[in-house]
């Protein structure tokens, strides 16, 4: 049994050189995996800015209060973080396409 923390039974020894190539690519998906928790933190938090803005619409109107400014805010945070979370989205399937050369 491996001495590594984390290491279960599906762990590979590090004396197994057939499967030593698997070893390898463990920090290149940690990093895939780290991209997409990202990108989908990022589209989550624009979904949630989107959502208080039809809110603040429709509160705003109800009560015929000026919503151009505070609409207009919560419009270009929205479209911020949904920008961010498609950049990290792009960094990832660079990163799963380049991995195809590895393999073929």
């Amino acid at each position: 049994m491996s001495s590594e923390p984390g290491a279960g039974q599906n762990a590979i020894r590090d004396d197994d050189a057939s499967k030593a190539h698997l070893k390898l690519d463990i920090p290149r998906l940690k990093r895939r995996a780290a991209l997409l928790n990202s990108a989908i933190l990022f589209s989550t938090m624009s979904a949630i800015i989107t959502s208080l803005l039809v809110i603040v619409a429709f509160v705003c109107a109800f009560y015929n209060m000026r919503h151009e400014y505070p609409v207009a805010l919560l419009f270009v945070v929205a479209l911020g973080f949904f920008t961010v979370s498609l950049v990290y989205l792009a960094r990832e399937a660079r990163i799963a396409l380049n991995e195809l050369d590895h393999y073929s």
